[in-house]
């Protein structure tokens, strides 16, 4: 259903895209300049290239996150922590009403965890070496219920979502402004010149950046509802206190920057394109929550 809505708005943007285009006279307009653009087509093939390469992505996370931080999946419990797990995430996602997760354990020293997979039932949620030795067992159930709570809200496939849909926006925006510039300012009549590629990919890296902002600030609110969910699973006092001890580990080594969006920790926050929000935020939001 979230699939479907996201689609569908898609498909309901670009239709009021190409409305607007036609009462505005904008396509007659580029016409009367020579610039002999399809939106339509643009449209359509915009949206082919932006969601192809996020459903890819959505699609090979969790084989990714395995191979990259070589996470070794609990099958059979082979002592009292791994047994602990599994039975904690089991009674969470059944709490959470979401299939059983795979569960994995990664040696880092940094004290972290992530969730990642294409549909909340079939997921994976890995937790660091460095975390289940630096904290309590209440501290690291409360981590635990932030990436099922991420799974159960439909984080991963929320996110390929807004992905596609601002990659869609992206290609369209760029693509246009290239071609603008290669009909009316270099007078290209058939075809695509050199300044078409060049337009488009700086126009592209530009409002990339714009794009990042937009998937970056929901990434951020995501967390934040991650974290109640957590509270609600694990306690709110768990929850906070997970999050203070986070918080005393700021020299630990991060994560790769490719799964650094997938962590209960980021690391360095660096503002609007930071994909959480600092620690200290989301513990007020946790502590100005009602119990």
């Amino acid at each position: 259903m979230r699939i479907l809505l996201f689609l569908g708005t898609n498909i309901a943007v670009m239709a009021l895209l190409g409305l607007t285009f036609s009462l505005f006279g904008i396509q007659g307009l580029l016409a009367d300049n020579g610039v002999d653009l399809n939106l339509n087509a643009l449209l359509v093939y915009a949206a082919v290239i932006g969601f192809s390469g996020a459903f890819i992505s959505l699609f090979l996370s969790k084989f990714m996150a395995k191979r990259s931080m070589q996470v070794h999946i609990i099958v059979t419990a082979e002592n009292h922590t791994e047994r602990w797990l599994v039975d904690t995430v089991q009674n969470m996602a059944k709490t959470a009403g979401i299939g059983m997760p795979e569960v994995g354990i990664f040696t880092h020293s940094s004290p972290n965890a992530f969730a990642t997979g294409w549909n909340k039932n079939n997921a994976l949620v890995a937790v660091s070496t460095g975390l289940l030795d630096s904290m309590t067992k209440n501290e690291v159930e409360a981590v635990l219920a932030h990436e099922v709570s991420h799974v159960a809200n439909g984080d991963m496939v929320t996110m390929t979502l807004i992905q596609g849909v601002v990659n869609t926006f992206v290609v369209f925006l760029s693509r246009i402004i290239g071609h603008v510039v290669d009909r009316v300012v270099f007078r290209v009549e058939r075809g695509h010149g050199p300044a078409f590629w060049i337009v488009s990919f700086i126009a592209e890296i530009m409002l990339g950046l714009f794009a990042t902002m937009i998937v970056m600030w929901f990434s951020r609110y995501r967390e934040y509802k991650a974290d109640a969910g957590g509270a609600t699973l694990a306690g709110r006092k768990n929850m906070i206190a997970a999050l203070e001890r986070l918080q005393s580990f700021k020299g630990a080594p991060e994560l790769p920057d490719e799964m650094a969006a997938l962590a209960i920790n980021a690391g360095k926050v660096q503002a609007i394109f930071s994909s959480h929000p600092p620690l200290e935020q989301r513990i007020k939001a946790l502590q100005n929550s009602r119990p």
